[in-house]
């Protein structure tokens, strides 16, 4: 199974990062302890909103998708109904 996942810095920037993964909890800690040198300098992060897949593929859709305008306008609906 393969995560597709949002977090949110806690800091007051409002950053999102979208991504993919196939364990998500490992790849939260990853993101929080700076291992990921594109965001690091938004840690620490809250995982906001994900969605589960079969295949790579199909995650890395997903967040392509995600990374679009329309994506935006469905992941601004999600987050409201989750906040």
């Amino acid at each position: 199974m393969f995560y597709t996942y949002v977090i949110q810095s806690k800091n007051d920037s409002g950053y999102y990062y979208k991504g993919h993964c196939q364990d998500i909890e490992v790849r939260l800690k990853e993101h929080n302890s700076g291992k990921t040198k594109s965001n690091k300098h938004e840690a620490p992060f809250l995982l906001v909103y994900f969605e589960t897949s079969e295949t790579r593929e199909e995650a890395i859709e997903k967040e392509k998708y995600w990374k679009t305008a329309a994506g935006r306008r469905y992941l601004q609906k999600k987050l409201k109904l989750v906040a």
